[in-house]
């Protein structure tokens, strides 16, 4: 039986990015965070914007926190691609 505990290590149920690049004047964050919902599956939560600012947020519901992760890490390939790092 796997522990959930080592599960998490594998699989991050929160994860932040930045991307700073000062020649274009650009210092931008994205954060991707996992959290159960009331109904019994889970919601990818997405903040974006400007270091230093509030940013924006969208709310992502999945049937189960197995599809959030998979969402969440699909979303970081994908900006990881546009030069955001951990």
């Amino acid at each position: 039986m796997v522990d959930a505990q080592s599960q998490f290590d594998v699989f991050p149920t929160a994860l932040t990015l930045r991307r700073v690049d000062p020649a274009r004047n650009m210092r931008r964050f994205y954060m991707l965070t996992v959290q159960p919902d009331l109904f019994g599956g889970a919601s990818l939560i997405r903040e974006w914007g400007r270091i230093g600012s509030r940013g924006q947020s969208l709310i992502e519901h999945h049937s189960d926190e197995g599809l959030a992760i998979s969402a969440l890490l699909k979303r970081a390939a994908t900006k990881r691609k546009r030069g955001y790092a951990i």
